[in-house]
């Protein structure tokens, strides 16, 4: 697993400040391009349930600035919530999920690690499983994902 903060991406920069004032985080933007179409796929977090109230909250904020962002196109939008079990993409997604559980497959042990995420910076990992503290840097980690059968 890496660490790459999507700072940089001009899609995920015009829109992450629209779904802060929402009161929610924006996780991750995919942007897929077509002929005369473009398709924006995003997720985004809060404490608690993100709802489909929520998702078309955000959907219809964030869609002038997609359609500033490309203009002349048509723009498909996708808003939803992470999912009980999201395969976590990148170590930058982890400070969402900080209380959570997670589950990561690691490489130098070649088996799963489990438990509630404590910590988590551009390094690596901290998870409070039943044999308590587990320090993973993100270079062992193959993946990761949310498991919600870790939560108390």
């Amino acid at each position: 697993m890496r660490f790459t903060p999507r700072e940089g991406d001009p899609v995920f920069d015009s829109i992450k400040p629209v779904v802060q004032g929402l009161g929610m985080a924006l996780v991750d933007v995919s942007v897929s391009r077509h002929k005369r179409s473009v398709q924006v796929r995003a997720v985004i977090y809060k404490v608690g349930t993100v709802g489909v109230e929520d998702c078309s909250q955000v959907h219809k904020a964030i869609l002038p600035r997609l359609e500033l962002a490309f203009p002349g196109q048509d723009i498909l939008v996708e808003v939803s919530s992470p999912g009980i079990d999201r395969l976590i993409k990148d170590g930058s997604e982890l400070v969402h999920y900080i209380g959570r559980g997670i589950k990561c497959f690691r490489r130098d042990i070649s088996d799963w690690s489990a438990g509630i995420l404590k910590t988590a910076d551009e390094t690596h990992l901290v998870l409070e499983g039943k044999d308590g503290m587990i320090d993973i840097a993100y270079e062992h980690i193959a993946k990761a994902k949310l498991d919600y059968s870790q939560e108390v």
